[in-house]
């Protein structure tokens, strides 16, 4: 194996005796969705909960303007 120069931000060794094989397997295998967020967006976002927090709070106004688009176009106005 070829020696390398040290690298600041990799141990010599690394202790793998705790390590749990395929730990998020199943949650990877039923998809993932990354989404970029633009820098100046995201600095209001310190993490993902924030960011679904947020979203979560939009979806009641998401929800009934799908409804009354789903309204309209059932009676036919567009």
């Amino acid at each position: 194996m070829k020696v390398m120069a040290n690298d600041p931000d990799m141990l010599e060794e690394y202790d793998f005796s705790k390590s749990v094989r395929g730990k998020y397997a199943k949650r990877y295998a039923e998809g993932t969705n990354v989404i970029v967020i633009d820098p100046d967006v995201a600095q209001y976002f310190p993490d993902h909960d924030s960011v679904n927090e947020a979203l979560r709070s939009l979806l009641p106004i998401v929800k009934r303007h799908a409804k009354k688009i789903a309204d309209r176009d059932r009676d036919g106005h567009r």
